[in-house]
């Protein structure tokens, strides 16, 4: 069977404890969401087809009028998971809107062009401090220091591209500059 990210997302949440769609959606945002999004239109589906497949396992887990079912792996989902884990990375994706519009920024003058990436560094900087606040509760894991690792890459990768965001608005505006002093 051909799995999508996402079925491996959820394999990796639901092999620590059984959780619902609702709840796999609720850890995804605050955690993998940074890297790797998931919605709901993308989980539930998922879910039914790793069921179908026999690598999750749905029990009834209704709560007053609610119904509710929640996800467990199984073990040849289990089997399923670290075959992935064990195989190199095959796809290297990233997507930013503030990159896509930069690229097209030749239509505009260069002010319009570095106000994208004045943005671009606000949304960043933004983010990695939304980042830095989840690293207290990472570090409080020692026994999987794995989340801790891919929370730090994101901190340094956001830090990172910030300052490039910086480094490119004066490469734009070196050259009023330069015609200001002529």
């Amino acid at each position: 069977m051909d799995l999508s990210a996402t079925a491996y997302v959820i394999l990796g949440l639901v092999s620590g404890e059984a959780r619902s769609g609702y709840e796999i959606k609720a850890v995804v945002d605050n955690s993998t969401r940074f890297f790797w999004a998931a919605s709901y239109g993308q989980i539930y589906p998922e879910l039914k087809r790793l069921s179908e497949a026999g690598l999750v396992e749905g029990r009834d887990a209704s709560q007053g009028g609610r119904k509710r079912t929640v996800y467990a792996i199984t073990s040849d989902g289990e089997a399923e998971l670290k075959d992935w884990l064990r195989r190199p990375p095959e796809v290297a994706e990233m997507r930013e809107e503030g990159l896509l519009k930069l690229f097209f920024s030749g239509l505009l003058e260069p002010a319009e062009a570095v106000e994208t990436l004045r943005a671009m560094r606000r949304g960043r900087l933004e983010l990695g401090e939304r980042l830095r606040a989840l690293e207290p509760e990472k570090a409080e894991k020692p026994d999987d220091p794995y989340p801790l690792m891919v929370l730090r890459a994101g901190i340094e990768f956001n830090e990172w591209f910030a300052d490039w965001c910086e480094r490119m608005e004066a490469q734009l505006l070196a050259p009023a500059r330069e015609k200001g002093n002529s």
